[in-house]
């Protein structure tokens, strides 16, 4: 049995963990920044690099790849080291990623460089959830992480605005724009490793580490074994495919509409300027009780949404990035709530699940960006692809309903007491 780890005050724990939220948020940032800076670049890269849509789409799937090797030993990693290295060492690793993408000079080359980005981005990945589960409980674990996962979309924001209309005349080239965001992600991980340095967080680790658990080869297998994680797990994929497939292609979807770049790319950051306002609130809303309902919604927002681009009529695509902004903000959040509130995982088995959770879900991060740029280069345009992510999405929204079948039944996965750290 486990005894209980020692609780840390109110008044100890209260304000610094909103301290924590914002430096997560910083890492999430230039985790978003870096995952779409290539995006509003698609066409001046394959222009330097003289490699078609298919290559591109390899190109922009390679982190996810690389991601799925390393998702579950960052788990581990993260579990083992503690947050504070953890994560730094994943600044460091995405700001690696940015400065070698900087001097790439060929297909070999620039597919290499992402790919670090596949290192790096599994430790922030991971330890996210894990910290927020450790310093948020109830409603205000779901607003931490609704909070948390703005970053990303702030990043998207910047990346996808102001590439063509303010960085490139500014700094002259796609590659000046890569140093600068290796700059950025840089600077991340040193405030983190300030923050992450007080003794508040120091001591709730230690006092989880001191925790005897089980090996890492049983937890695995544990989790896998419950019908609801693999679940999960699976749905997880379309998810990924559903959102790194448009989030990667929709700038070039809305240039065959007849768009400028710099128009495509203020259309394009329509989803995530919406996805701001839903990840401040549904995943809020998102309580056990109605959690499900929600998922299955949003998944037929996602279908509607992939639907809804095919037209070039204004009003209906603006209907159709606005449901894609709604989805992209939230479905992820929303399901990897319900995955670490399966009973017995919680804060101290978090780290190990949420990198569980991304190896699956990047496989459809990698099928997503590949797969919509090779149906491109074989039929010349994006409907077979958005048929193909509709026809994804309203799988998930099956899945869904059997999922809250599964969680009703599931029983606690680990014998020991979960050692959760309760906070107000």
């Amino acid at each position: 049995m486990l005894k209980s780890a020692p609780l840390v005050s109110p008044e100890e724990s209260t304000i610094y963990r909103w301290i924590i939220l914002v430096g997560v948020w910083l890492l999430y940032a230039a985790f978003g920044l870096t995952a779409t800076s290539l995006a509003p670049m698609v066409s001046l890269i394959e222009a330097d690099l003289d490699i078609s849509h298919t290559a591109m789409g390899s190109i922009m799937g390679a982190w996810q790849f690389t991601y799925i090797l390393f998702a579950i030993p960052c788990g581990i990693l993260l579990d083992r080291i503690g947050s504070r290295t953890a994560l730094t060492l994943g600044a460091v690793i995405i700001a690696l990623s940015s400065l070698a993408r900087a001097f790439s000079t060929d297909y070999y080359a620039m597919i290499c460089a992402v790919m670090i980005f596949g290192i790096g981005g599994p430790i922030i990945s991971a330890g996210a959830p894990k910290l927020i589960t450790r310093w948020f409980s109830g409603q205000s674990r779901g607003l931490a992480m609704g909070i948390y996962m703005t970053g990303p979309a702030i990043g998207g924001i910047v990346s996808l605005t102001l590439t063509h209309s303010l960085l490139i005349p500014l700094m002259g080239s796609w590659q000046n724009i890569m140093l600068a965001i290796a700059g950025f992600s840089a600077l991340t991980a040193l405030v983190w490793f300030i923050i992450a340095s007080n003794e508040q967080l120091q001591t709730r680790e230690s006092q989880a580490s001191d925790m005897p658990a089980q090996g890492q080869t049983a937890i695995f297998l544990t989790l896998i074994k419950l019908p609801a994680v693999r679940l999960v797990l699976l749905m997880s994929v379309g998810i990924f495919a559903f959102n790194h497939g448009l989030n990667n292609w929709l700038p070039e979807l809305l240039k065959l509409t007849g768009m400028s770049l710099i128009e495509a790319g203020y259309w394009a950051a329509i989803p995530t300027a919406i996805g701001i306002l839903g990840s401040l609130t549904i995943p809020r809303l998102a309580t056990p009780g109605r959690r499900f309902k929600i998922l299955f919604c949003l998944s037929l927002c996602a279908a509607l949404a992939s639907y809804l681009l095919h037209s070039q009529t204004t009003s209906v695509l603006t209907t159709g990035l606005l449901l894609q902004g709604i989805v992209r903000s939230s479905i992820m959040t929303v399901l990897i709530l319900a995955l670490i509130e399966i009973p017995g995982i919680n804060d101290r088995y978090a780290g190990i699940a949420s990198g569980l959770f991304f190896t699956a879900a990047e496989v459809g991060g990698v099928l997503g960006p590949l797969g919509l740029g090779l149906l491109y280069d074989i039929t010349g345009n994006f409907h077979s692809g958005l048929n193909l992510l509709t026809v994804t999405a309203i799988l998930i929204a099956m899945a869904t309903v059997f999922l809250n079948r599964l969680m009703k039944i599931s029983e606690p996965i680990f014998t020991e007491p979960s050692d959760q750290l309760r906070t107000p």
